[in-house]
């Protein structure tokens, strides 16, 4: 199954609904909007707005450069990322708690 696939089969069955078609979606259940890209290449992160959630798909040899790629880019918007290994998949970095300074 293709990795695209993957991503909109996982984000179904945790109950979201999953709009549009190509490799970069957008999953909605209740309040809470996801916008998913899936990753076969990690050379462009998604710009966007604060206060909107990201979950990056990736297969496992993807996962760490994308993660550090996250970190030291520090982008304004919470990320996740589900790694797919075959027919299955791991949350490998969950969002942080809230941000707190002194």
């Amino acid at each position: 199954m293709r990795l695209v696939e993957q991503a909109r089969s996982i984000f179904a069955e945790l109950g979201y609904t999953v709009e549009g078609n190509g490799p970069a979606f957008r999953a909605e259940r209740a309040w809470k909007v996801v916008h998913v890209n899936t990753v076969l290449e990690t050379e462009t992160l998604p710009s966007s707005s604060s206060g909107e959630f990201h979950c990056f798909v990736a297969q496992a040899g993807d996962a760490d450069d994308l993660e550090e790629r996250l970190t030291s880019s520090d982008p304004n918007y919470e990320w996740a990322i589900i790694v797919v290994d075959g027919d299955d998949y791991q949350v490998e970095r969950a969002p942080p708690g809230p941000r707190v300074t002194a």
